[in-house]
C-alpha cells in the first residue's frame, strides 16, 4: 500500500508521466498538462507547441497575484500555478518537467487531492543525487500589506499558524495549526478547495477573471451559508489558505520554520518568497 513520507528529509520526483486535462479558472479555457520525472533539481516548464524551450520555474518570474499566481517567460504568461505547485512541494517533489497546451494549469475539483492521487498511482522515487528539500533559516522576517501579515521564525521543523476572518457568516474567524511533511499535507491541506462569493461573482466576471468557475471546482458562500455543501472540512477555508500559501513558496523551497500567517494572500506570500531567494 502507498504510504506517503512522515518528513521532508529526502527529495522525490515521481516515478511515471500524468497527464491531466481541465478548465482553467479565469481563462476558461481547456488546458492539457503533462507532467514527468527531470534530471535537473526544480520545477521545469514548457509548452506543447515549443517543446524545445524549458524554463526553470524560478521565483523572479513571478507576476500578477491578483486572485492566482501567474509566472512569466519570454512574453508568455502561465496562470494559476499554485495548486500544482502546492501538490509538489506540500508532498516532497521536485525534479519534475511540466509541459502545458495552454495558458493556464487546470483547476481540477478547486484543490490539490487530484494531482496528489495522480502522484500516488504513478508511484515516487528518491532522487540519485538528493538535495535537502527544505530551506534552512537563520533570521526572523516579517512583512504585512494593510490588515495582512506574514512573519517567519526559524525552528526546527515546519509549522504553519494560519489565521482568516472574515465578514461573511459561514467563513467568521478561523484558525489552523499544522506541522507540515508530505503525509499530513496529504491528509490536511490537499482536498480543500478554493472558495469565493457571491456577491463578487459579477464584478469579477467583469474583469474577465473567474471565467472557469463552477459550483464543481469552487465553493461559493452565500453570506451565512454554502451554495455546494458539504464542505470536506468544517474549515475548509483556511485549509485552503495553507495551501496557497505552499504553493507560493515552491519555488524557493520550504522553509525551516514557524510560519505565522493572518488574512494572507498570495501577494503576501510572494513578500516573503522574495525575501527567501538564496
Amino acid at each position: 500500500m502507498f504510504s506517503w513520507p512522515s518528513d521532508y528529509d529526502s527529495c522525490y520526483t515521481i516515478d511515471g508521466v500524468i497527464i491531466k486535462e481541465g478548465i482553467g479558472l479565469h481563462s476558461g479555457e481547456k488546458t492539457r498538462v503533462k507532467i514527468s520525472p527531470y534530471e535537473k533539481e526544480g520545477y521545469y516548464v514548457s509548452f506543447a507547441d515549443k517543446p524545445d524551450d524549458i524554463f526553470k520555474l524560478d521565483q523572479k518570474l513571478i507576476g500578477s497575484t491578483m486572485l492566482c499566481t501567474t509566472v512569466k517567460f519570454n512574453g508568455r504568461n502561465l496562470y494559476t500555478i499554485e495548486h500544482l505547485l502546492s501538490s509538489l512541494a506540500g508532498c516532497g517533489l521536485s525534479y519534475v518537467h511540466i509541459e502545458v497546451e495552454g495558458k493556464e494549469i487546470p483547476l481540477l475539483d478547486g484543490s490539490a487531492i487530484q494531482w496528489v492521487k495522480a502522484f500516488e498511482e504513478v508511484g515516487i522515487k528518491k532522487v540519485l543525487t538528493p538535495k535537502n528539500f527544505m530551506q534552512r533559516i537563520d533570521k526572523s522576517k516579517i512583512f504585512h500589506k494593510d490588515s495582512s501579515v506574514i512573519a517567519l521564525t526559524p525552528s526546527k521543523k515546519i509549522t504553519i499558524i494560519s489565521t482568516i476572518s472574515f465578514s461573511y457568516k459561514a467563513i467568521g474567524s478561523q484558525t489552523y495549526i499544522i506541522d507540515l511533511n508530505p503525509k499530513s499535507y496529504v491528509e490536511k491541506i490537499a482536498p480543500a478547495r478554493t472558495f469565493g462569493f457571491k456577491d463578487q461573482f459579477q464584478e469579477l466576471r467583469e474583469l474577465g477573471l473567474i471565467k472557469g468557475g463552477s459550483l464543481d471546482n469552487a465553493l461559493v458562500c452565500d453570506d451565512d451559508k454554502w451554495i455546494n455543501p458539504p464542505l470536506r472540512f468544517n474549515n475548509e477555508p483556511i485549509r485552503h489558505k495553507i495551501l496557497d500559501l505552499i504553493g507560493d513558496l515552491a519555488l524557493v523551497g520550504l522553509p525551516k520554520a514557524q510560519i505565522l500567517v493572518y488574512k494572507g494572500s498570495h501577494s503576501l506570500n510572494a513578500l516573503l518568497a522574495s525575501s527567501l531567494i538564496n
